[in-house]
């Protein structure tokens, strides 16, 4: 019985010893997961930065418009962009899905959002630091860039022109087919860069400076 006892208690002890050692590892993991997000929020490359790029997701299927995140640091500003990615999926984009010549969410689900972490000037207007929602009215020839005050809302659903603070105009450019709708900033000079969006063939660019 003694013996019996023993042997028992030997396989208790083991058992104990590999449970702690799984729990220890899972702080290490999870700093690990942490410090890979924070290295891409600091160090994006060419100004663009989502789970995909992060490692968090393997293998994208084309499913749903996942939340992505675009960022760079210019000239001591950061802007930090947050957007829902839909994708081409076979479809008609421009003048089909994305109708001409009306206020679009520049995205999908909730407005698209950019915040300048300090002022900036965009179209020759000074923009104060904050968070403000990106809209855009997409023309054949031209198209129009919306900044608007109310980010925090649902499409187009609560969009009021008395909110804009700026509407710049920029002319669409042929570019590489991309999937899914993908936003940039990249430095264009020393204290100036440039906010990107491409989908489909187009490109359209959103031009700013540091003050």
């Amino acid at each position: 019985m003694n013996k019996l006892m023993s042997i028992m208690s030997a396989i208790a002890l083991v058992a104990l010893a590999a449970c702690n050692t799984g729990n220890e590892n899972k702080p290490e993991e999870k700093s690990s997961n942490t410090h890979t997000a924070h290295t891409m929020h600091s160090n994006p490359p060419a100004g663009y930065a989502d789970s995909v790029n992060a490692g968090l997701i393997k293998e994208d299927t084309l499913k749903g418009s996942p939340r992505r995140t675009a960022m760079n640091t210019i000239g001591g500003t950061h802007v930090h962009i947050e957007y829902n990615s839909p994708g081409v999926k076979g479809r008609i984009i421009w003048g089909g899905l994305v109708a001409w010549n009306k206020v679009w969410v520049a995205g999908a689900h909730n407005a698209t959002s950019i915040r300048f972490y300090k002022d900036v000037v965009v179209g020759g207007q000074t923009i104060k630091a904050g968070t403000y929602a990106v809209f855009a009215v997409p023309g054949k020839e031209k198209w129009t860039w919306v900044l608007n005050t109310n980010f925090d809302q649902h499409l187009t659903d609560e969009y009021d022109a008395k909110e804009d603070i700026i509407r710049i105009e920029a002319i669409p450019e042929n570019h590489l087919f991309t999937e899914r709708l993908t936003y940039t900033v990249e430095k264009t000079g020393e204290k100036s860069g440039a906010v990107s969006l491409l989908w489909d063939s187009l490109k359209i660019i959103l031009p700013f400076k540091n003050l």
